[in-house]
């Protein structure tokens, strides 16, 4: 039986960086599968914008037990592979199901869920802590 001192903490909705940057993964991916043609100087933008963003917020700080890596990653990936394809899905029923108006939908709210998210991380930085 662990100490009190030891005890593993499982991350909750406040816990690793991982709840907000899911949303930013998920609407760049749904507007990387909207937007990118194969081949092209934006869609190597936003894969290399994309892969950082599915990696990279592993390693922030952070109060509680990281998961597995592989694990974690696996996660992720599949939430980026799901985005990509709704994107696709999307930019096939734009003119046919939805209005040509809603084109710049993911887009817009990926720029809403990366201002939350950067909110967040800066909050949680800078947030004063107490002396033990």
């Amino acid at each position: 039986m662990r100490n009190a001192s030891e005890r593993i903490e499982r991350p909750g909705f406040s816990g690793m960086a991982g709840i907000d940057t899911t949303f930013v993964l998920f609407f760049l991916a749904v507007e990387f599968g909207r937007s990118v043609q194969m081949f092209s100087m934006d869609g190597f933008l936003m894969g290399t914008t994309m892969l950082m963003v599915l990696v990279l917020p592993y390693f922030l700080p952070s109060h509680f037990e990281k998961p597995e890596f592989a694990t974690w990653l696996m996660g992720r990936g599949a939430i980026a592979v799901f985005g990509v394809g709704l994107g696709l899905v999307f930019r096939q029923s734009l003119g046919v199901v939805l209005p040509e108006s809603m084109k710049y939908m993911p887009f817009t709210l990926l720029i809403v869920a990366s201002m939350i998210s950067c909110y967040l991380q800066f909050y949680s930085l800078m947030k004063l802590r107490l002396a033990k």
